[in-house]
């Protein structure tokens, strides 16, 4: 009939757009509250929630769209033959990624509570586009490596630290901030990074080498400078490879491809070779390992922090579609099955933010005591909260049903990320024999961790009895390795458990310890136990009231 419509549209949620990112996260906010010192708190607290609407803002969301559909190109050569080895994004995510300079994502290390301020912060960001997570991430890591030379400090971290993003292909020294990548694994090696053969050879120039190779990984490639490793005459060490040397000419830097990679598309991967590459050394000969380890460790809890942010906004986006979705003669929020799977999302949700905001805090701290707690807790998180995050992306994309599975929805977007941070900066094993290396090597490590957990002790009996499991595991060394999976997500559960019986409200710890310590729990998401304040779980998760 004319003028009848078939396209009403009806029984659709509104876009999950203008609102704070970071205020709507209740266990993120009240986790800034609790380890920001008091002097700077409001100032932390207007600084994040001014990312936050930004994160929350439909002009952002367009971006982060943009970036992923029009993916970084490798220009191998200029159009009359000239080698140049550029790589071209699309404009959004040069606006994306010098948002997330300006909002401070790499300037943690000398500003008051700067690594809860910068975790929280970076937490926040993933949610826009965590692919300007990477370039962010080895900026903000490259500190504590670039710290074995005096000199090199000097020179480059106010670059690092600064808040202005200049996209230009100059010497560093010309601009006014400097971003950082990273070049570790090659392809013989991967993780065994002391199986490199990448070779350095002296200069006469003290500290100056000539790099020859191939990297497999090299994140980043448009960055100012990378951190490699290379094998010099006393052994593997760590270098500094420019892009631009002083004098504007390019360095040898060889891009061969780009990664085609199953998610983190609007990012740059790249195989890159070393022919006549000048570069710096960082550290000693024969170091290099012990060099670059501040780093890995940094970037190791970037990748807990980056989980953490795609499972929020993964629950975010779940707990917001069935607020306002209507089936079955209700909203499907008020349903009991599909309440239980939204809270049991918020649960894992929720214990990934409280352990890497306490890990963040740690490094503010900087104590021999934390340093210790950090050592065991960073890989042991890293192991656990990455491992989480795919299954948990995937559940929140059903919830959505059939529109969960398409692109407009972002929630393919979160699923493809999803693995990410658990295989970069070392999978699973790797994370969980480097537990077993700190166990048996660093007493005090344990100790620290034992400590933290004990805070909770009496509070909640299944902590109690979790935590007892957990010393009889460390007691039996028989075969360890073949068990350390198993070790390292108690470990990671017990934190979580005795942060949240502490720090959560009492509903959420009772569902977590029930669930996830008490052992009663099913397979898969939403088969939490009876007699659990669930509705309140689930709206303490809502990211706009």
């Amino acid at each position: 009939m004319a003028g009848t419509s078939t396209h009403t549209v009806t029984n659709q949620p509104p876009p999950l757009v203008g609102y704070d990112v970071f205020t709507a996260d209740r266990a993120l906010a009240e986790a800034v509250d609790r380890y920001t010192g008091a002097d700077v708190l409001d100032e932390v607290r207007a600084e994040l929630s001014a990312l936050g609407r930004s994160a929350g803002s439909a002009q952002l969301q367009e971006w982060a769209v943009q970036a992923n559909e029009h993916p970084p190109r490798l220009r191998s050569h200029d159009r009359y033959g000239h080698r140049i080895d550029e790589v071209e994004f699309h404009p959004a995510w040069h606006r994306l990624l010098g948002k997330g300079v300006s909002g401070g994502l790499t300037g943690a290390w000398t500003r008051p509570s700067g690594h809860v301020r910068r975790a929280a912060g970076f937490l926040v960001w993933t949610q826009v586009e965590a692919g300007t997570c990477c370039p962010l991430s080895m900026t903000h890591a490259a500190v504590p490596a670039l710290r074995a030379d005096a000199e090199l400090a000097a020179e480059w971290e106010p670059r690092l630290a600064s808040t202005v993003y200049d996209q230009q292909l100059r010497p560093a020294g010309q601009k006014p901030g400097a971003l950082f990548g990273m070049g570790m694994t090659e392809k013989q090696g991967g993780s065994d990074v002391r199986a490199n053969t990448t070779a350095a050879r002296p200069l006469a120039e003290a500290g100056a080498y000539v790099l020859t190779g191939h990297k497999w990984f090299c994140s980043a490639p448009m960055s100012d400078a990378f951190l490699v490793l290379a094998q010099a005459p006393g052994g593997l060490t760590c270098f500094l490879v420019p892009r631009v040397l002083p004098d504007g000419s390019r360095n040898a830097f060889l891009i061969q491809r780009l990664k085609d990679k199953l998610g983190n598309r609007s990012n740059a991967s790249a195989e890159v070779e070393f022919d006549g590459t000048w570069a710096r050394r960082v550290g000693e000969e024969g170091r290099g390992v012990r060099t670059i380890i501040g780093m890995v460790a940094a970037t190791r809890l970037d990748c807990a922090l980056g989980s953490a942010g795609l499972m929020r906004q993964a629950v975010a986006q779940a707990v917001h579609h069935c607020t306002y979705r209507e089936a079955f003669g209700g909203k499907l929020v008020d349903k009991p099955l599909m309440r239980n799977v939204l809270a049991d999302l918020a649960l894992e949700s929720e214990a990934a933010t409280a352990l890497a905001l306490r890990l963040a805090a740690a490094c503010d701290d900087g104590g021999e005591r934390e340093r210790a707690f950090l050592r065991l807790a960073v890989p042991a998180a890293k192991y656990w909260i990455t491992k989480r995050c795919a299954p948990v992306a995937v559940e929140a994309a059903e919830c959505l049903g059939g529109n969960g599975y398409v692109e407009e929805s972002g929630l393919p977007r979160l699923v493809r990320e999803s693995p990410l941070n658990s295989i970069w900066e070392g999978a699973g094993n790797v994370q969980a024999l480097d537990v077993l290396r700190a166990l048996q090597r660093e007493p005090g490590a344990l100790d620290a961790c034992l400590t933290e957990i004990g805070r909770a002790h009496g509070a909640d009996h299944r902590l109690d009895r979790a935590v007892k499991d957990l010393f009889t595991e460390l007691a039996d060394l028989d075969g360890i390795e073949g068990r350390a999976r198993r070790l390292v997500e108690r470990l990671a559960l017990v934190l979580q458990g005795s942060l949240l019986v502490r720090h959560a409200p009492p509903e959420v710890a009772d569902a977590f310890c029930a669930s996830r310590l008490g052992g009663d729990h099913g397979a898969s998401f939403g088969t939490l136990p009876t007699g659990l304040d669930l509705e309140s779980v689930v709206d303490r998760a809502r990211p706009v009231g």
